[in-house]
């Protein structure tokens, strides 16, 4: 690539600065102000910028919009499968490396192009098309319950650790046919490996081995659940492939739709502009979560995509092996689409937010049913939900691929339970244990306090949804 791993002896066009810092995606400095780095980048590099990944591994960041659909677009130039990854098939990327469960190939619909990829995918979307849209919703609302019974009478509450992130995965596992016992674990390892942390591995294994019970259990026993449609598919996959495309459908749903969700009540609980819309009756909830896909996407990159040939994006000469990632976060704000950033996007879908083209993600209609209806449930039982602490004071953790708010404490009046109970889906069977393993430990985020007084400006939205 013309990045070279050894940064060059003086700045110039094909490589960022000897030992920049600033264009490494990686540590304390890029993780601290992501969004920044991406404007840093657009402004000395254009829509095309050469990055450093974990290792000081060479890479493109794909900045613009436009570049973004050109590259998603096109896999016959810019493939989707890692073998083409010029660094991995030099050794460079041995199998312990933060981003091996993200770029190490597996049969797997987003890691081949052509007629295999068509295979594969046909087989998740039109299982994912068998479930029943009001079904699911019904699902969302009946663990939205559960979990909001969990705290309603304390009349406080953690909305990241407490609601945000436990639904989509305690919703997922049910339409997989998996216990829904394991959701906490499933969403600590999750969140653990999409972080590309020291023990990213041992959660992916984690992951995998929870997943290949399953596909076992569904094979003797099927039910009325996405594991076993997969399986029933005239794709004939077989277990491994089953296997894979269930850990991609679950860990891409749990991590977008968490995301998705804790980034639209924190714009409702802190951005005036935004209330005011909503409360006022201009932008309704599912509009609102469009606003979000468009503002802070639940993925900030992804990787990635291989160049199969030598060839040119954004004025740069990109090589033959070399990885790219599409910045879904920085296409979405680029000033060539997008010149007034202060500017309503309501109702538009042309967001990069689950990315395009024949990769574009499959799952994202049942994301939105579960943020939609999630938080839906959430603001008609606590109409007064307010903000524990000043906006100022709300951490974030950043990684790679995304951005996650720690903790959005909120104070509301106490309220009693409803007594609702999780039910299983219909053909599940009975909850069964699964296969233990070590999980590494993260550290719920701790609730921060502070003042807030009480206002009902929901209610008047509601009574417009």
């Amino acid at each position: 690539m013309t990045t070279p791993s050894t940064p060059p002896t003086a700045p110039g066009p094909s490589g960022p600065p000897p030992g920049c810092p600033a264009h490494r995606l990686y540590g304390p400095e890029a993780e601290a102000d992501p969004t920044g780095l991406y404007e840093k980048l657009r402004a000395e590099h254009g829509s095309v910028a050469p990055v450093l990944v974990h290792g000081d591994l060479p890479a493109w960041l794909v900045l613009g919009h436009r570049e973004n659909l050109d590259v998603a677009r096109t896999p016959s130039r810019f493939s989707r499968d890692p073998r083409n990854w010029g660094d991995m098939q030099e050794g460079n990327v041995p199998p312990d490396h933060p981003l091996t469960p993200m770029t190490a190939w597996q049969p797997v619909c987003h890691f081949v192009d052509g007629e295999e990829h068509k295979r594969l995918r046909q087989a998740v979307t039109e299982s994912l098309e068998r479930f029943d849209r009001r079904g699911v919703r019904r699902y969302v609302k009946r663990f939205a319950d559960q979990l909001i019974d969990g705290f309603a009478e304390t009349g406080r509450a953690d909305l990241i650790t407490d609601f945000a992130e436990p639904l989509p995965m305690l919703v997922m596992t049910q339409l997989v046919g998996a216990p829904d016992s394991y959701g906490p674990k499933l969403v600590e390892a999750a969140r653990d490996m999409l972080r590309g942390t020291a023990t990213a591995v041992t959660s992916n294994e984690y992951v995998t081995a929870v997943l290949r019970e399953l596909v076992e259990r569904k094979r003797a026993v099927p039910g009325r659940d996405f594991t076993s449609w997969l399986l029933e598919h005239s794709a004939a996959l077989s277990d491994e492939e089953a296997v894979e495309h269930l850990r991609l459908v679950l860990i891409a749903a749990f991590e977008s739709t968490a995301n998705l969700i804790a980034n639209t009540l924190r714009m409702v609980l802190t951005d005036r502009r935004f209330r005011a819309s909503l409360s006022g009756g201009h932008m309704t909830l599912p509009d609102a979560l469009e606003q979000v896909l468009w503002d802070e996407p639940p993925f900030t990159t992804i990787l990635g995509r291989w160049a199969t040939g030598d060839t040119r994006l954004g004025g740069r000469e990109i090589r033959a092996g070399d990885m790219l990632l599409l910045g879904l976060a920085a296409g979405n704000v680029d000033p060539e689409i997008r010149p007034d950033l202060t500017l309503p996007v309501h109702g538009n879908r042309s967001h990069l937010a689950f990315s395009s083209g024949p990769h574009e993600c499959p799952g994202q209609d049942i994301g939105r049913a579960i943020a939609d209806t999630g938080i839906d449930t959430l603001l008609s039982r606590l109409p007064d939900l307010e903000l524990a602490a000043l906006e100022g004071e709300l951490r974030w953790r950043s990684s790679l691929m995304s951005r996650q708010l720690v903790a959005l404490p909120v104070t509301f009046t106490p309220r009693g339970a409803t007594g609702t109970t999780a039910v299983p889906v219909a053909g599940t069977g009975p909850s069964q244990p699964l296969p233990e393993a070590v999980v590494p430990p993260v550290r719920p985020a701790p609730v921060q306090d502070g003042p807030g007084s009480r206002r009902s400006w929901w209610s008047r939205l509601l009574g417009r949804r």
